[in-house]
């Protein structure tokens, strides 16, 4: 055995593929993506926006639509990332979290590679199958059979973020009664379908906003695959046009190049890109052609000439990558400054939704048989309970300060039952027989405060809302003893 052959397996000894590394990390997105609608914790899933029943989960605390003033962080906190995540690691996003990017691998590396042979290999993404043949074809016809399969689940899967899988498995029975659901999961099923068998990569390349913003994202620190030009000769001239395609021709020009230009970093490319022409705003960052080039430069006993690298690093040759650079810490503030106030706002949240209304009376007077007069004010309570079991609620009056004498709740005379999602409305009247107020001139507005709570759990939902009370003039007093 020669001495490069020994070198070269000495080189790759527990060397393990990024594609290896990107499946598994693939399993683990499938495997949470499909558990997390299932989990609960008091009756809350960790995320849930539900159109049906106007709620929002979050965290396994249930919100009202009332208190959708949270989606604009979660919006924010999702976008920014992104963003930090490209200013650091380039298009990793596409590559190792994008849907589509996983779709694709199924199909195209385990339904028509492993599992029928449409494809000779993994690493030839350029050859696409002769579908003329007949054998072909029928299996062209099993993989859509299969992949259709699996796309509803996948559509499914979506659907369960807004419509939760215990409600999904009761309106799929009827489904008559729940169209738009099911059209929705028809039209997601036929979209997966035509996007992944028949549009392919052209999505990343032809419609995916994404690939157009990276480019504004982009610095010389940004990490991505790179091809090192230094040592494996320029392939490509200033124009982009090729000048290479066999060793010999590159080494007579640059007798130092180590590109055998055996093009395993093309064929394996799944956008059809070649790396060695240097940044492609089509590139996903899957690392493959890293993957490719290792195992062709690591028999050679060199390391590879495509790099998850940066430009400033492998290109420029100007110094090492700056991970912890002003914009990243900056975009990590950003993150850190909204998760805080998401989290706050998140803390905040009311147990019981009231809204209180003054009916169009200001209020009455009466005598009463002690000879006092009492002044009734009318309310309507609209109230709804945000939890997920019943409760009983009650409210108290908190006077201002200032103000002698009392004004109490002449009804409800006790507490009453709200159950979970309903809103209950209720007629509350707050009076007085105290006199609160001596101004014959005009009536009397008064602030208070009124104290909602769950009877039964009055440590946790209880929350503060402020009215009026509208007293009359004294003489309207004295004039009804």
């Amino acid at each position: 055995m020669s001495e490069t052959v020994l070198k070269g397996k000495e080189y790759l000894k527990g060397w393990v593929a990024w594609r290896i590394k990107r499946y598994y990390f693939f399993i683990f997105l499938t495997v949470v993506s499909l558990i997390l609608p299932w989990i609960k914790i008091n009756g809350n899933h960790f995320f849930l926006l539900s159109f049906d029943k106007l709620k929002l989960h979050l965290m396994f605390v249930q919100f009202d639509m009332q208190e959708l003033y949270l989606m604009p962080f979660l919006l924010m906190i999702l976008f920014i990332g992104i963003f930090g995540i490209t200013v650091l690691g380039g298009r990793v996003f596409c590559g190792w979290i994008c849907p589509q990017t996983i779709f694709r691998v199924i199909y195209r590396d385990i339904i028509e590679t492993k599992l029928l042979g449409l494809r000779k290999r993994i690493k030839n993404k350029q050859k696409e199958p002769d579908y003329s043949l007949p054998e072909n074809q029928a299996k062209r016809i099993v993989a859509i059979v299969l992949w259709t399969a699996l796309a509803l689940i996948a559509s499914a899967n979506l659907i369960w973020f807004s419509v939760p899988p215990e409600d999904f498995f009761n309106y799929i029975q009827n489904p008559a009664d729940h169209g738009v659901m099911i059209g929705t999961l028809i039209v997601l099923t036929l979209f997966l379908v035509s996007d992944i068998v028949f549009f392919k990569e052209n999505y990343c390349i032809y419609v995916c906003p994404y690939s157009r913003i990276q480019s504004v994202l982009y610095d010389e620190d940004t990490v991505m695959a790179i091809y090192d030009p230094h040592r494996g000769g320029n392939i490509y001239d200033e124009h982009k046009n090729k000048l290479f395609t066999k060793q010999k021709e590159l080494q007579k020009v640059e007798p130092n190049a180590e590109c055998t230009a055996c093009e395993s970093c093309v064929t394996v490319c799944p956008t059809h890109i070649d790396i060695r022409k240097g940044l492609q705003l089509e590139c996903i960052n899957c690392l493959e052609c890293v993957d490719a080039c290792t195992t062709v430069m690591g028999k050679l006993g060199k390391p590879s000439l495509v790099r998850w690298s940066s430009t400033k690093e492998t290109i420029a040759q100007s110094g090492k990558t700056k991970y912890l650079r002003p914009k990243i810490l900056g975009y990590i503030a950003i993150l850190l400054i909204v998760s805080t106030i998401l989290g706050v706002m998140g803390s905040e949240k009311e147990y019981m939704l009231l809204n209180i209304n003054k009916e169009n009376r200001l209020y009455s007077i009466s005598k009463q048989q002690d000879g006092s007069v009492r002044v009734d004010n009318s309310y309507i309570f609209l109230l709804q309970n945000t939890l997920n079991e019943n409760h009983k609620y009650y409210f108290e009056v908190i006077p201002p300060k200032g103000i002698t004498g009392t004004i109490r709740i002449d009804r409800p005379k006790k507490a009453f039952l709200a159950r979970p999602g309903v809103k209950k409305k209720t007629i509350v009247r707050l009076s007085t027989n105290d006199v609160l107020v001596k101004d014959s001139r005009k009536d009397t507005v008064i602030p208070i405060t009124i104290k909602a709570y769950a009877v039964d759990a009055k440590d946790k939902v209880v929350v503060l809302r402020h009215s009026t009370f509208t007293y009359p003039r004294y003489d309207m007093i004295e004039k009804a003893k």
